[in-house]
């Protein structure tokens, strides 16, 4: 049950929820001074156009064509209804999923790798800064830096890099360049927020260079729409009116942004934001102004946060250990638009197993927090008997995690 759209239907426009959201964004502040940052506070990371998607209020921003014909080396990913996990559960829930794992990274963040690729090198610049969590946005970065000729500089949370070291292969493959952070500090585990602040101090100190961010802020979460525009023409396809909820697990906002904010402007469609209990941000943070980075060296965001200077414990969904999140989501968690949920990473692979079980294809640690949720509502619905359309984003394989699952299926996974 795969649901398909032809190459000349990638959306040609990217969506822009701002219009859509129940409060508008308060703006991000200068560290320094801690007035509204400005285009000139950004120039010195991020190319023009990008700053202007930052803020921009047009409800929606064309893709330009060049990166479309990149997209279409994937694009569309299918839908697919995962029957057999229905069957399994003996739900009358229908439940399908967004397969953004067919692309070469293997997940939805070449989404906006391509497009901030494309943007820097149209501005002149030759080489890229970032970090990466599990390796998932580091290895989509390297391959859009590879087909637009781009150096790239990864670094990546050294606990993850310990644990994921094929990851690290995929990026030198598409010639990134990969170093564990924090570089100062080489019994820290890191975090995300410690390999922001390694990589905007890199890019920071060099002319040729600039930082590109693979979540959190407003431009990404806009080049991910491609995704939930594609699945609200394919559930068309699939004779459904509508999604009753929409889940995505929650790091800094990319993939669950992707797929939930097309979604924004129908009231009927429930948003869910599923995070790890060892990084409970939207449900045990604060909504405040914060760094995106340990060092400070960012514009404060206003955010949920567990403070920026918070070190998650090392578990193996590396891309949810943020201390922050997407002002964007926060905004609409804090409004009432989407709610969070939050589980434990024990919980989360045994939901992991029973999904690869059923439909045979292994998800990402992150993933499966995404399917931990969507299990437990298709099991609530059997409970009461009502029938529910329910839509996710499987935001990316775990053919690279196996280490992971090797871990809990020997009993030494921590059950954080």
């Amino acid at each position: 049950m795969r649901w398909n759209l032809p190459p000349d239907r990638v959306p040609s426009a990217w969506f822009n929820v701002a219009p859509h959201l129940p409060v508008p964004l308060e703006p991000p502040l200068h560290p320094a001074t801690r007035q509204p940052v400005g285009p000139d506070d950004l120039a010195p990371l991020f190319p023009m156009p990008l700053i202007a998607q930052e803020v921009t209020t047009e409800p929606w921003v064309d893709v330009p064509g060049e990166v479309l014909d990149i997209l279409r080396l994937w694009r569309p990913t299918p839908l697919v209804r995962a029957e057999r996990l229905e069957a399994a559960l003996g739900t009358p829930a229908r439940i399908y999923y967004k397969d953004e794992s067919v692309s070469p990274a293997g997940s939805h963040k070449p989404n906006t790798a391509v497009p901030q690729a494309f943007y820097n090198r149209q501005d002149g610049i030759r080489r890229l800064t970032t970090e990466t969590g599990a390796g998932q946005w580091g290895s989509a970065l390297s391959f859009a830096s590879a087909l637009f000729g781009l150096e790239c500089k990864v670094y990546m949370v050294r606990a993850s890099y310990r644990q994921k070291p094929y990851r690290r292969v995929m990026m030198e493959v598409w010639g990134g360049e990969v170093v564990p952070s924090p570089v100062d500090d080489p019994d820290h585990p890191g975090s995300l927020g410690s390999a922001i602040s390694d990589a905007v101090r890199d890019a920071a100190g060099r002319d040729d260079s600039h930082y590109a961010l693979g979540s959190v802020l407003n431009h990404v979460l806009l080049h991910v729409t491609v995704l939930g525009l594609e699945a609200r023409e394919q559930r068309a396809l699939a004779g459904e009116a509508r999604p009753d909820v929409v889940f995505g697990c929650g790091g800094g906002g990319s993939n669950l942004g992707g797929i939930a904010l097309p979604f924004v402007p129908d009231p009927d469609v429930a948003l869910v934001a599923v995070e790890p209990t060892s990084c409970p941000t939207l449900t045990e943070g604060r909504f405040d102004y914060d760094f995106g980075d340990v060092a400070g060296m960012t514009p404060l965001l206003p955010m949920y946060t567990l403070g920026h200077e918070f070190i998650p414990p090392s578990i193996h969904a590396g891309g949810l250990r943020y201390h922050g999140d997407a002002p964007i989501i926060s905004s609409l968690v804090r409004a009432g638009r989407m709610r969070a949920v939050a589980y434990p990473q024990g919980k989360v692979f045994e939901a992991a197993v029973q999904f690869a079980r059923t439909q045979g294809a292994i998800p990402a640690p992150e993933t499966s927090h995404a399917i931990r949720a969507v299990i437990d509502e298709a099991l609530a619905a059997k409970e009461s008997g009502e029938e529910r359309v329910i839509l996710f984003n499987y935001s990316g394989h775990g053919l690279l995690d196996l280490g992971a699952y090797d871990d809990y299926l020997t009993g030494q996974l921590d059950q954080v």
